[in-house]
């Protein structure tokens, strides 16, 4: 499904900013604004917690701390994996989990391809975790074709995610990827997904060629703007932004609040984000606090003023990026 980016961006950032709430406890207004995460009902924050290599950078005890003062602050969507520090993200996340599950929607992923390894993987999750379910359980990073179809296959992966769903281990199932839009979109017009995580910011939006009038991009491939997160507004899917700042390459040449704005003001219902400085947190927070949509001129001025050349670099950069 192919519509213009302007339309599309247009419509959808109304949609997300009207499904978009700011309550405290007392009801007066003061809270993380909150969306509704697709199909799955669940409430959660704009601004979601980044667990991987940005929060590795922590010691273990600070890092403790910084996840802690995120969920005192509005924060209640968790994203790790086993692959961020060969697990020590899940276990550091299952130290605050101890105390504070009822609080949070925790996501996390599973890499394997083959269904039997993919099961020893979650099982030890859940166990680094201290939890005996998730909230979100994503299929780790697709790749490209040949990837899909291992993860399609009769002892793929995919088909386990669809058993523990039935078996409430996972209250949703989704997949992630940040290196081929046009397979994710094939993925998840395919399948019965929940949720979709894909990397979605203000470089990486202007980079098909075609139909959509998005401008040039290498080899012809297409964002996942406008190719995968069409599909998943179509199906009522939970879209999760992340690689906002496209791992800290984006800082620099843009400032951080409208790189923030720009995906919040996609159809999305969060944005994953790292930050491995207290202050971080607590900047992110208040402008997600504070958040306004852009309209789709302000997005699409904001896009091209992002050099062409920086484009062709983070396209390269996340084809080969391994998200650990």
């Amino acid at each position: 499904m192919r519509v213009s980016r302007r339309t599309f961006i247009g419509a959808a950032a109304l949609a997300g900013a009207a499904g978009s709430s700011a309550r405290g406890a007392d009801g007066a207004g003061t809270g993380l604004p909150k969306r509704t995460l697709g199909r799955t009902g669940a409430s959660v924050s704009i601004l979601a917690f980044g667990a991987g290599s940005r929060f590795l950078t922590y010691g273990e005890e600070q890092g403790i701390e910084a996840l802690n003062r995120a969920l005192d602050l509005g924060i209640n969507y968790i994203d790790t994996a086993p692959a961020y520090g060969n697990g020590e993200s899940e276990r550091r996340v299952g130290s605050v989990m101890k105390t504070r599950r009822k609080e949070v929607f925790l996501a996390t992923k599973v890499a394997d391809r083959e269904a039997d390894k993919a099961m020893r993987t979650i099982e030890q999750s859940l166990q680094r975790l201290e939890t005996d379910r998730v909230d979100l359980l994503h299929i780790h990073g697709l790749g490209d074709d040949r990837d899909l179809q291992a993860i399609e296959s009769p002892d793929g992966v995919l088909r386990l995610l669809y058993k523990l769903r039935d078996q409430k281990v996972a209250r949703a199932i989704g997949i992630t990827s940040h290196s081929d839009p046009a397979v994710l979109a094939k993925a998840l017009a395919r399948h019965d997904f929940d949720c979709t995580q894909m990397a979605l910011n203000a470089a990486l939006a202007g980079m098909a060629e075609g139909a959509d009038g998005l401008g040039p991009i290498p080899a012809g491939r297409v964002s996942f703007q406008s190719a995968a997160l069409p599909v998943a507004h179509r199906k009522n899917m939970g879209a999760i932004a992340m690689k906002v700042f496209a791992q800290g390459k984006l800082v620099g040449p843009a400032a951080v609040e409208m790189l923030l704005r720009y995906s919040l003001s996609l159809p999305v219902a969060t944005v994953v984000v790292g930050m491995p400085k207290r202050e971080h947190i607590e900047a992110n927070v208040e402008i997600s606090r504070n958040f306004k949509p852009l309209s789709p001129t302000e997005m699409e001025d904001f896009s091209d003023e992002i050099a062409g050349e920086l484009k062709t670099e983070l396209d390269r950069f996340f084809q080969r990026h391994a998200d650990a």
